[in-house]
């Protein structure tokens, strides 16, 4: 199954440059539908001018940010050198803290 997601483009290009390893996504309705072997397409946000197709390889669910970020070494996610401050605030910019 294919899945289409939009990513912001500082994201999406370390992505594409094999640095970022790890996408961080709410376990809402659309992503519950995920299943290992699933091909996600990533439209680049916000000009949409550029995709990019992944297969998920695992998923894994957690209750909080920061549980997830002690779990999962920080340069998987393309944010090496980066603090759990750091990688915090970056998360709440785009998700709230609920």
């Amino acid at each position: 199954m294919v899945h289409q997601m939009g990513l912001y483009g500082e994201y999406f290009k370390v992505i594409k440059e094999g640095k970022k390893k790890v996408e961080v996504r709410l376990n809402d309705e659309k992503r519950r539908k995920i299943k290992v072997g699933d091909t996600i397409e990533f439209v680049k946000f916000p000009d949409q001018n550029e995709t990019m197709k992944v297969q998920v390889t695992e998923l894994r669910k957690y209750d909080m940010f920061e549980a997830m970020y002690m779990d999962i070494a920080f340069q998987e996610f393309g944010c090496e050198g980066w603090t759990m401050e750091e990688m915090l605030k970056g998360t709440y910019e785009i998700y709230t803290p609920e």
